[in-house]
This record gives structure tokens, sequence and C-alpha cells, in this order.
């Protein structure tokens, strides 16, 4: 279960930041349309998110550290349903961003919030999820022993039971 949770969370951020570096500017513009943020640094996490994205997705599908992976995910996707969140009680109709694109929506185009929110928080689940148990044995981490910790195997002989 962990390897799927894993897999389907770094696909995600794969294919997200993918996507964004693909068009910058457009990353610019989706994160300043939520007006959380004070330009410069808008313009900072704009260029920065595509790029942390497909790090830590590269490191779930693969994973490597994927612990701290996963609880990174985990914050970036809490962050965007906090911003999502953000945008449509401030009543702003804008496009979330999350795959592309983003930026103000169009007159007759509606605005997705509910559902990107239930995505992104199911993401986070699936990250919770990956953080709590072992990464799997298709993870490098297994391969190399740094699964160590919370459940991965139980030693022989433990007195603190």
């Amino acid at each position: 279960m962990t390897t799927v949770a894993r897999l389907i969370l770094g696909a995600v951020l794969i294919v997200a930041g993918g996507l964004k570096i693909g068009s910058i500017q457009q990353s610019v513009m989706a994160v300043r349309a939520y007006r959380l943020l004070p330009d410069s640094l808008a313009t900072t996490v704009g260029y920065g998110l595509p790029i942390l994205e497909v790090v830590v997705g590269v490191l779930l599908v693969v994973g490597l550290l994927t612990r701290v992976a996963a609880v990174v995910g985990g914050l970036l996707m809490l962050a965007f349903v906090f911003g999502i969140a953000w945008a449509w009680a401030r009543g702003l109709r804008i496009d979330c961003g999350c795959f592309g694109g983003g930026g103000q929506l169009e007159a007759w185009e509606e605005p997705s919030y509910l559902l990107d929110i239930v995505r992104d928080f199911g993401l986070v689940l699936l990250a919770a999820w990956t953080v709590r148990f072992p990464p799997g044995r298709f993870a490098l981490d297994a391969a190399l022993g740094l699964s160590g910790g919370r459940g991965d195997t139980e030693i022989e002989g433990d007195d603190n039971e």
C-alpha cells in the first residue's frame, strides 16, 4: 500500500512540476493570482515551486529519503489546500495552476475549488500514509537500509514492549 501511495503522490508532483517548468511565467502568474504573497516572494515561489515538486516527486517514485520527501510533499499539498480555500473564501475567480496554467479565469469559466481541495487533501492522506509506514520493498531506502524506524522490522529480544 505504501508503494502505491508514494508512487501516486510522486507521479502527481512530477507531472504538476513538469508542466509548470514548461511555462515558468505561467507558474509565476498562477502564484500571484492567489494574492497571498508580496510580488517579489510570489515570483520566487513561482520559479522554485515547480523544481521542488519535481525533485520531491522523483524522490518518492524511486523511494529515496521517502519519509522526508513525503513530509515535504504533504506540506506542499496542505499549502495548496490552504491557498485554494483562501482564494475561494475571498471570492477570487482563478485557475489553481496546479497542473500548469493558472491566473484569472475568463468570465465564462467556473473555478473548480471543491474538486481541487478534495484532490489535494487526498494527496495529503497519501503523504501521511507514506510517512507512517515503511517505504515498501521497491524503494531505494529499503535496498540501502535507510528505511529504519517505526514498524519496519521487529527486533528480537526488545524489552521495550
